[in-house]
């Protein structure tokens, strides 16, 4: 099979194909649609711009990772799909260029207009390998039942602390005149969870994972204030809940349940009449600033007014982990995100030797210093390194 076109100019030609049918279909169009083309355009030159930059200039110890060593010299193509943020940034480049140096008869084929199509080019067998955030139940469901088997799951990346895009982290905000210190992720299914039957870990369910009404948390004093605020109800505010970014929230924190608490105030993008794109993340801090008894999840994209972020602990404990760049790209704050490769391995059958050679130099020294210089994701750590070499022959 041909291999896919390369894309890596990807934001520039997603952000034409977005514009054109404004220009030739606008009258046919509905205006919710046309209100969500715009807004999808408006976000692809927000995100092609803000690529271009590395916004850390931060170096990370990647000495405890190995060099890149070939086992040998290979020749064909490689067929990534997926990720956008590959082509809007500079890392697809600096990993194509920088592998070629070492396998120059392996070539790179990109296919990146988003992660939304990624699974879909994979067991319709348009790629070798994708890249993108986990898979929605309904995107290993449907590759289970082509593909009888799950794909093979490599983190590649750890998400980014703060650029808007590139799985910038969780974190948890109060408003600035709440006294509390922190909060634990036992205490944060509490607080936006419910009830629940169980939960699921991919397409598996887990009644072992339900829990009661006695585990609902919804007044401060319930989190430890006391006084004037022993009795005051708690106000959450969070994204939508199709997004990726509430189901993924929901995996961490609420044991893969779509019960979340009843109160919950959402939020998405949506185009004012004057065509002004208006960002979810900035309605909830807006509305946060405003409630003294309010506490949110977001995607941390810088300090805002009015607005304190909280530590968060791990489990049931109170041993509170700060939200900083160094805590998020060590893997230590309970909230931080990653990205992660898939590939198609029947059983019985080996993982594709070009793959194979690709993702060794991804989990080296030499790949994770490209994902350093990108500035955007933050490298992998040596433990997280090691463990993913594990998966591969």
């Amino acid at each position: 099979m041909s291999p896919l076109p390369s894309t890596i100019a990807a934001g520039s030609l997603a952000l034409a194909a977005l514009l054109s049918p404004l220009r030739t279909t606008a009258q046919d169009q509905s205006k919710d649609t046309l209100n969500a083309l715009r807004a999808q355009a408006d976000r692809a030159s927000v995100i092609y711009a803000r690529g271009k930059a590395a916004h850390y200039t931060e170096k990370f110890d990647l000495s405890g990772m190995p060099h890149y060593a070939p086992k040998a010299q290979l020749t064909g193509w490689i067929r990534i799909a997926g990720n956008n943020y590959l082509a809007d940034g500079l890392l697809g480049e600096f990993w194509e260029k920088g592998f070629a140096k070492f396998e120059p008869g392996i070539k790179i084929s990109y296919y990146l207009p988003t992660s939304a199509v990624a699974f879909a080019a994979l067991y319709y067998n348009q790629a070798d390998l994708i890249m993108a955030h986990r898979p929605g139940f309904y995107d290993l469901l449907g590759y289970e039942r082509i593909m009888s088997c799950d794909p093979v799951e490599i983190t590649g990346v750890t998400g980014s602390y703060d650029v808007g895009g590139w799985e910038n982290s969780y974190t948890i905000l109060v408003n600035q005149a709440n006294p509390i210190k922190g909060i634990s992720m036992q205490q944060l299914d509490g607080v936006f969870g419910s009830a629940r039957d169980g939960g699921w870990v991919g397409t598996n369910w887990r009644p072992d994972f339900a829990r009661g009404p006695e585990g609902n948390i919804r007044t401060w004093g319930q989190l430890g204030l006391t006084g004037e605020w022993a009795d005051k109800p708690i106000h959450l505010y969070g994204f939508a809940l199709r997004y990726n970014t509430s189901t993924d929230f929901a995996d961490k924190v609420l044991k893969g349940s779509d019960k979340w608490n009843e109160n919950i105030h959402t939020y998405g993008n949506f185009v004012k009449p004057d065509g002004t794109r208006i960002v979810e993340a900035d309605q909830i801090t807006q509305a946060l600033a405003q409630d003294p008894y309010g506490i949110a999840y977001n995607r941390f994209r810088g300090e805002r007014p009015m607005i304190k972020r909280l530590p968060v602990a791990p489990g049931a404990t109170d041993a509170y982990v700060e939200h900083t760049l160094e805590n998020i790209q060590n893997r230590t704050y309970p909230l931080s995100c990653q990205v992660y490769f898939y590939t198609n391995v029947k059983p019985g059958a080996r993982m594709d030797p070009l793959v194979v050679e690709f993702m060794h130099y991804i989990l080296s020294q030499e790949g994770q210093a490209e994902v350093e210089r990108d500035g955007k994701y933050l490298p992998l750590t040596a433990d997280d390194v090691n463990a993913q070499l594990q998966k591969l022959p």
